[in-house]
């Protein structure tokens, strides 16, 4: 439960006075990377921001010697929460619920509520009824341990938390579960039903999907994954300004005030990183100098 709980709240030029710094590691050959340098615009050291993965297999989860440095020449590390705060675990137990004691049985029709339930039974091995007042969302995110085909599972955000501990380094985190969970009840609870049914009903298509971003992902294939993220029907494209635009413009504004201080390490989701309305190109935007770093 931990686990969904992170992961529904969860659901990089060279400058004079940081030469040395900037050169630790070399300039990929093109944008397909999720480890990027963030310099210039008045910085006197660069910080780095890495896309992440909520969920993978745990035996695919690494990190090169570039992203370890980056950690290592970081003041302090920004996940999208604060994953080193115990209450901002147990505080999502409060923000899993739908508003207004609305329950699933009441945004889908009698058969629809029973195939969700059976799917439940059958695959979770769990009663759906315990889950009913659940945002339909996070229902979803239940869901994704069982399109990979692996039993150990972790999150790329642990192995970073990890590392980051190692380095004493202060997490932080860009948003609060408050927040998080005010984004899930903008979006109409009977969409997310509908969602959560359509998962469930297509799920070999979704197992399909789920494993192209992975391939995606571990290839650092940024191409694939915007495409994967805003093309395809089973993306976010509906609900693209909600879960990602938006949520981009106000941590880059707080990242302009965060980066005068320190350099930090940022981690956030990588479709958090993509298109034009991602962190990349709006940094960019606003007179940073995005480096593609070499992460292998």
């Amino acid at each position: 439960m931990k686990q969904v709980i992170v992961f529904c709240f969860l659901l990089c030029s060279f400058i004079s006075g940081a030469q040395n710094t900037s050169n630790l590691s070399e300039t990929n050959t093109d944008d397909n990377t999720l480890l990027w340098e963030i310099s210039g615009n008045g910085l006197a050291k660069p910080s780095y921001i890495f896309g992440t993965f909520h969920l993978l297999c745990k035996q695919d989860i690494n990190f090169s010697n570039a992203c370890r440095r980056a950690i290592s020449n970081s003041h302090e590390v920004y996940f999208e929460l604060d994953l080193d705060d115990p209450a901002t675990l147990f505080g999502g137990f409060m923000l899993l619920n739908m508003k207004d004691g609305k329950q699933l049985d009441s945004l889908l029709t009698a058969d629809e509520y029973k195939r969700v339930s059976q799917f439940f039974k059958d695959s979770l091995k769990a009663s759906l009824g315990i889950f009913k007042n659940m945002k339909p969302y996070f229902l979803i995110a239940m869901l994704y341990p069982k399109m990979l085909p692996c039993e150990s599972i972790s999150g790329v955000e642990e192995g970073i938390m990890a590392i980051a501990k190692e380095d004493k380094k202060e997490i932080k985190g860009l948003e609060t579960m408050a927040f998080q969970a005010s984004v899930f009840d903008s979006i109409p609870y009977k969409m997310q039903a509908k969602e959560l049914l359509n998962t469930i009903d297509s799920m070999d298509k979704s197992r399909k999907y789920f494993a192209l971003m992975n391939k995606a992902y571990l290839q650092q294939d940024m191409s694939a994954i915007e495409k994967l993220v805003f093309d395809t029907e089973m993306g976010m494209k509906d609900n693209e300004d909600i879960l990602l635009n938006k949520r981009n413009k106000d941590w880059v504004y707080k990242l302009k005030n965060i980066m005068k201080n320190n350099p930090v390490f940022i981690a956030v989701g990588t479709g958090h990183l993509i298109g034009n309305d991602g962190i990349i190109q709006l940094l960019k935007n606003e007179g940073y100098q995005l480096r593609p770093l070499k992460n292998k």
